[in-house]
């Protein structure tokens, strides 16, 4: 049985902030940036994920509160230079 050829990938241009938060969560996982990346698209873009549509998670919210509890005051805007 032959072995399946393996894809690179070359990430270009990437914030900073992003390169940050790969390596902390891949120490926080034991696994080098690399195997961290390869984990984060595996489980985002493996066949059969399931996905929950927008819609449906804002149907199963909880009915609590009442709408005046999120109402907003009427105040004046604050000033802003442009």
């Amino acid at each position: 049985m032959g072995r399946r050829p393996v894809a690179q990938l070359i990430v270009r241009d990437l914030d900073p902030e992003l390169v940050v938060e790969l390596r902390r969560r891949a120490a926080e996982s034991g696994r080098s940036a690399e195997a961290e990346h390869r984990e984060l698209l595996r489980s985002l873009l493996k066949p059969g994920r399931k996905r929950t549509p927008l819609k449906a998670l804002l149907l199963g919210t909880p009915a609590v509160g009442k709408d005046g509890d999120f109402a907003r005051g009427l105040s004046r805007a604050r000033a802003i230079r442009l």
